[in-house]
């Protein structure tokens, strides 16, 4: 039997998978587009001229051409009003070929984002967001119109790579509303057996060191080590942090929560980063889309 040290967990290739889900998105788009010559319509939201953000929506743009999902693109300026913004929010809600609406965060400090965000029509959340999308995910024997990208991304990875999620002992690593406390109650939905660890949990490692599968979503760079891992884990790795490195001539480089090296040596899976939830969220976006599509296109 092999060593500890030969042992290789196998590497869960968001990236590929994600390119997967997006070549039958494409064929979905194609037949909806021949069948009632109607195409899925996002509209993707932005204030302000943040990089990362700008980044982030030029990507979902580009993602939404590929597949052939019609991109409504809205850029406003960084001192807009919450009224207008708002004000724009409603007319994408009363306009029929859009289909998806995405508000990218974060706002700027005199926008309430709370407010904004329930201003989407539930029938249009593909963020998965909404207070009532959430309370659905939340309540046994209801199903939200749609879920939060990252969470669901996370449940598709373990899902395609044949991890069965039943009966399983699993711990979210962080509570936050966009991943950790979504995808607790998603794990849940799947008949696992669920722990949230977050900052003020003594420790953490007590708990994860029983998971057969980890999701890690706390922002903080590298914290799960090796050793704190169940031999022959399922690891998910939502974390991107950037760390100094010198030798990159950006002079950073990006890890996730989880320290990849050591994983690689006990787990059964694990996810990199970058190349493993990232190109998953994404997909799941263009997905959400799709979905509200086919259902106001079919009525």
């Amino acid at each position: 039997m092999a060593s500890q040290s030969d042992h290789k967990a196998a590497i869960i290739d968001g990236k590929a998978i994600a390119q997967t889900i997006r070549n039958e998105i494409a064929e979905e788009v194609r037949h909806l587009s021949q069948k009632y010559g109607k195409v899925p319509g996002l509209a993707v939201v932005i204030v302000g001229t943040r990089k990362d953000s700008q980044s982030y929506v030029s990507m979902k743009r580009k993602a939404c051409a590929e597949v052939g999902i019609k991109s409504v693109d809205i850029d406003l300026p960084e001192n807009v009003s919450q009224d207008d913004l708002i004000a724009k929010v409603h007319e994408l809600n009363a306009t029929s070929d859009v289909h998806g609406i995405l508000v990218q965060l974060p706002l700027p400090n005199h926008i309430n984002e709370e407010k904004v965000l329930s201003e989407i029509s539930i029938e249009k959340d593909v963020d998965g967001f909404h207070p009532l999308n959430i309370g659905k995910l939340a309540m046994k024997g209801r199903e939200p119109l749609f879920l939060p990208c990252t969470p669901k991304g996370c449940l598709e990875l373990l899902s395609r790579s044949g991890i069965s999620i039943r009966g399983k002992k699993a711990v979210v690593v962080g509570r936050s509303n966009i991943v950790g406390l979504p995808v607790s109650l998603l794990l849940l939905k799947a008949d696992a057996t669920v722990t949230v660890v977050h900052s003020r949990t003594p420790d953490p490692e007590s708990f994860i060191c029983e998971a057969d599968i980890v999701i890690a979503a706390a922002g903080q760079a590298m914290m799960i080590k090796g050793s704190w891992i169940k031999p022959g884990a399922a690891v998910i790795d939502v974390g991107t942090n950037a760390i100094d490195d010198p030798s990159r001539k950006s002079g950073y480089r990006l890890v996730g929560d989880v320290d990849f090296q050591e994983a690689c040596k006990v787990a059964g899976w694990v996810t990199p980063v970058p190349g493993g939830v990232g190109p998953m969220t994404v997909a799941m976006l263009l997905k959400n889309t799709l979905d509200g599509a086919k259902h106001a296109i079919a009525q």
